[in-house]
């Protein structure tokens, strides 16, 4: 798996045929398949979401994305900040000017 990043929030990813990537949360997070196809899960939510090349998704809510190639896929993830996740009480006392990064890693 590679992962080539740009200036402007947004990356691309190549996905071996069986292989996930995780995105911890999808609020506000765009993902476009570019080529192959993918199978789009979030916790917690009943929809199949299979994206062919030049199909989009839009995250909305706060709620892990399984990306999972069905197929050799190269795929763009777009603004991939989370939009606003509440931090736990304990790193709200450490400091309250500091925001927990939440990345994006590989399953």
């Amino acid at each position: 798996m590679s992962t080539h990043l740009n200036p402007s929030s947004r990356f691309h990813v190549s996905l071996p045929i069986r292989s996930i990537f995780t995105v911890p949360d999808g609020a506000g997070v765009g993902i476009e398949c570019r080529s192959g196809s993918v199978w789009v899960t979030l916790d917690r939510d009943p929809r199949d979401i299979v994206l062919a090349p030049g199909e989009r998704f839009e995250g909305t809510e706060h709620r892990r994305v399984l990306i999972s190639a069905l197929e050799a896929s190269c795929i763009t993830v777009s603004d991939a900040q989370p939009a606003g996740m509440p931090l736990p009480a304990a790193a709200r006392r450490a400091s309250p000017w500091r925001l927990r990064p939440l990345g994006l890693s590989p399953a």
